[in-house]
């Protein structure tokens, strides 16, 4: 996370990819993270408007969290023709969804009301947390385990056979070969997985 100083708001550089390693149910996880900025309505639409690198990290994700703020109603508009999008490229695909409703902190701001992300979460077929990432961490974590918990035994009952339709390379980060290099250890000698967001 990096703070932007003058909001006290938690802003992510556009696109980073974040790896961080996970134990679940006694077992270690591999979790990459893609942020995808820069997604928006089209105009007064309910078509989105996004960048070729969202298609790339759609296609290698095994599980998807969908952040909108509670305090920015368009930030919560986006989220269906979204998760559309998903779906015309992974149509019958099982993924785990999380939908996540950030500054629960800013009830008097509030534009979203929990019921409308409800509502939504249960239409997307996902879990939905309300969540301060600024005031309590912990609830993001909460968020991110069940949905790694939910990957994990999807990925679990696929007999290891890769999911149809991925064809683009899983994106690099500086510590990308290092990571294969130990998952690729840890398959072989451990049994182990690697799971991604």
């Amino acid at each position: 996370f990096v703070t932007d100083t003058d909001s006290n708001d938690l802003t992510f550089p556009p696109g980073a990819l974040y790896s961080r390693k996970f134990t679940i149910d006694g077992e270690q996880i591999s979790l990459q993270v893609q942020d995808t900025p820069f997604v928006s309505l089209e105009d007064d639409t309910d078509s989105i408007c996004c960048q070729e690198q969202i298609n790339r990290s759609i296609y290698w994700a095994d599980g998807f969290v969908f952040v909108y703020s509670i305090t920015d109603y368009e930030s919560y508009r986006v989220i269906r023709p979204l998760h559309q999008h998903i779906r015309k490229i992974h149509p019958n695909a099982n993924i785990p969804l999380l939908l996540m409703a950030n500054k629960g902190d800013l009830l008097r701001a509030r534009q979203v009301s929990s019921k409308e992300g409800l509502q939504l979460a249960s239409e997307l077929g996902g879990t939905y947390y309300e969540v301060s990432a600024r005031e309590n961490c912990e609830g993001v974590h909460e968020a991110f385990q069940q949905l790694c918990q939910e990957v994990s035994r999807i990925i679990g009952s696929c007999n290891g056979e890769k999911r149809r339709g991925l064809h683009l390379v899983r994106p690099k980060s500086p510590n990308m070969q290092d990571l294969k290099r130990r998952l690729k250890q840890a398959l072989t000698s451990k049994g182990k997985s690697a799971t991604t967001l």
